[in-house]
């Protein structure tokens, strides 16, 4: 009985250890985010309430920008301090301090508009589902592989959580057992997935890009009809923090610019979209009309050499029952359009039937949501074609690849599912390149693009 106990207790102590940030229970939680030219986001979660030390130096020398931010109970220790005045491409070393309790860690900002420097970035979604939570004995095992990446920044394309589904799988770190319904229960969720060492490490030293997509607040919702968007979308932003133009808190649709090869334009497919359930047409939108316009016009006006618009949810691979698809298409298992369909290809078609009359060349879209890996070329009409790349999960339910939308003319070149993997993309003046590589480090696939 005696050893019993022992065992138990050491079982306990090995749980509560794990559970740990990986600065110890008195250090600051860290992520870099929203990087450009002349700005960075430096967002930290305090141990308790007071004021938090941010301070960021050019790597070589310089003038070093410090401030100050408290954190209350009531923000959920949480603070954030944008740094301005910065210098494009170059390195900086930040150091955020609470107390004793120190993080350090660096970032690049983005090159200038007319730079041709090259970029490489990572994407993939979907962490933490089907209890496929950080484990008791390693965490989350693909982010120190992704840190390992010479890298400029992170893609984190949706389902950041899954609030809807409780951790409840032998081996895996307490503290998220429960569907999340409160404000409280959502920030908990985001706290969760953020305390692991492994997350903190990739994402002190990576600057990050985030949008949401279902599971950020629960599984398929609507946005305008769904009554727990406003507390999901409340701790969203406040874990994942957002530069978008305009007086909109609550926007996440917003362009990043890398220099001359590239700009990114991610979309917020959930929170201006139509019922799932209503048929197919002209009327239904998941990107809303201002995001939809705005889409169109500034990839259209963009003269980035690469334009890579982020999208949660696929464009050709069908999501969902066939009474309320999910992604934008509404095709069934075999890729076929059925009679009154639902989903969101009219809306689909429309914004790419406008990118193709406004000329829009070397259009890339990237994707997850779908728990596998693929790479097509789609070229709906003859002279007008570009590339889905979908990469995830990060540690969710595997999936399997299923057949793609015939109404885009699809082409797969590579399709994998069973495997934690993740995409990575290398823009330099010879064109483009792109990776799949799963939870070892292993690449999986890699095919190059030339600039059209």
């Amino acid at each position: 009985m005696r050893a019993a106990r022992l065992a138990r207790l050491l079982a306990l102590v090995a749980l509560l250890a794990a559970a740990a940030p990986a600065r110890g229970d008195d250090g600051p939680l860290v992520t870099v985010a929203e990087v450009g030219p002349t700005t960075a986001t430096i967002w930290t979660r305090g141990a308790r309430a007071g004021e938090i030390a941010v301070e960021v130096t050019p790597v070589t020398g310089g003038r070093s920008l410090a401030e100050r931010v408290k954190v209350t109970e009531d923000a959920d220790l949480i603070g954030r301090v944008t740094a301005a005045g910065l210098a494009p491409a170059t390195r900086y070393r930040y150091r955020v301090q609470q107390g004793e309790s120190v993080v350090s860690g660096e970032f690049g900002t983005a090159p200038a508009a007319s730079s041709a420097a090259k970029v490489t970035f990572l994407w993939s979604g979907d962490l933490g589902g089907a209890g496929l939570c950080r484990l008791v004995d390693g965490g989350y095992r693909i982010f120190p592989v992704m840190a390992r990446r010479s890298v400029d920044f992170f893609l984190f394309n949706g389902d950041t959580i899954y609030a809807d589904l409780p951790c409840n799988r032998p081996g895996v770190v307490p503290g998220a057992d429960f569907v999340a319904k409160s404000l409280a229960q959502y920030r908990a969720r985001h706290r969760y997935n953020r305390e692991d060492p492994g997350v903190q490490e990739f994402l002190r030293r990576v600057p990050v890009y985030a949008t949401w997509d279902d599971h950020d607040v629960t599984n398929d919702f609507s946005g305008p009809t769904e009554p727990l968007m406003p507390i999901g979308r409340q701790a969203f932003l406040e874990y994942w923090p957002v530069v978008a133009p305009g007086n909109d808190p609550n926007r996440l649709y917003r362009a990043v610019r890398w220099g001359r090869l590239l700009e990114v334009f991610i979309l917020d497919t959930r929170q201006y979209r139509s019922p799932n359930t209503e048929p197919d047409g002209p009327a239904k939108t998941m990107l809303g009309p201002a995001q939809r316009a705005w889409l169109v016009d500034a990839v259209a006006g963009s003269d980035a050499a690469w334009k890579v618009v982020v999208t949660s949810v696929p464009l050709s691979v069908g999501t969902g029952r066939p009474e309320r698809r999910d992604s934008w298409t509404g095709a069934n298992v075999f890729g076929i359009v059925p009679e009154n369909p639902t989903g969101f290809a009219t809306e689909r078609d429309a914004i790419l039937g406008d990118l193709r009359a406004r000329g829009v060349k070397n259009l890339v879209f990237l994707a997850a949501d779908v728990h596998h890996a693929e790479i097509i070329r789609h070229e709906p009409q003859p002279g007008f074609a570009f590339h889905e790349f979908i990469a995830g999960p990060l540690s969710a339910s595997v999936g399997r690849p299923r057949p793609l939308d015939a109404t885009l003319k699809p082409r797969s070149l590579f399709a994998r599912g069973g495997v934690y993997n993740f995409g990575e993309v290398t823009i330099d003046a010879a064109g483009l390149k792109v990776r799949v590589v799963d939870d070892t480090g292993a690449v999986m696939f890699t095919h190059t693009l030339t600039r059209q």
